[in-house]
């Protein structure tokens, strides 16, 4: 089914109305859909280099304002029936204690989760149910989330179709190399300074 779904999407790039199909599933894949929409942003992009960028900033602002809306499920699911299961389970204590260490590292999650290839709709969804801060939320959502596909964009823009099979291949562990670095970064200087 999921292959389906691939495919689906991937015919998108052959229409007329694929910016608008772009927009449309890096929304929903925000907060529910399982297909990321790099798929169709390297589709079009490939179709239309010198589009990339305005593909970029589609995709962009479809996935902040489907992460806007994840995190609006997460809070309305927290409010309304959340909070009861967790007492039901008895998980009060580990439910305040994951909610300290989301909002201690609200950025930081959000950021990470926006950026790799983790499931960018757990961690909307999540940040509501916790919480967390929405300024620090759209704006760790915006960076990371642009970033991610001004990466891929680029990419193409600059190198052309040619680059697609190396993107295909290695985008996820290059993401997650460079998040971890980034990381180390920050926490090194955090103990030299």
């Amino acid at each position: 089914m999921v292959k389906r779904l691939y495919d689906w999407v991937l015919g998108w790039a052959e229409r007329p109305g694929g910016a608008w199909a772009l927009f449309v599933l890096a929304f929903c894949e925000s907060s529910f859909f399982p297909i990321p929409p790099d798929v169709l942003l390297i589709a079009l992009a490939v179709g239309a280099p010198k589009k990339s960028f305005k593909f970029v900033a589609v995709c962009s602002l479809g996935s902040l304002l489907g992460g806007v809306m994840g995190y609006c499920i997460g809070w309305q699911f927290m409010g309304v029936v959340g909070d009861r299961i967790i007492e039901f389970y008895g998980l009060t204590d580990k439910a305040d204690y994951i909610s300290s260490l989301y909002r201690n590292y609200d950025a930081w999650a959000v950021s990470i989760a926006g950026f790799t290839p983790l499931p960018y709709k757990l961690f909307t969804i999540s940040a509501g149910a916790f919480g967390v801060n929405f300024p620090v939320f759209v704006i760790a959502s915006a960076v990371s989330r642009t970033l991610r596909f001004a990466i891929l964009g680029s990419l193409i823009y600059w190198f052309g179709p040619g680059i697609q099979r190396f993107i295909d291949r290695y985008f996820n562990l290059l993401a997650t190399a460079f998040t971890l670095l980034l990381v180390a970064g920050f926490v090194a200087l955090k103990y030299l300074l």
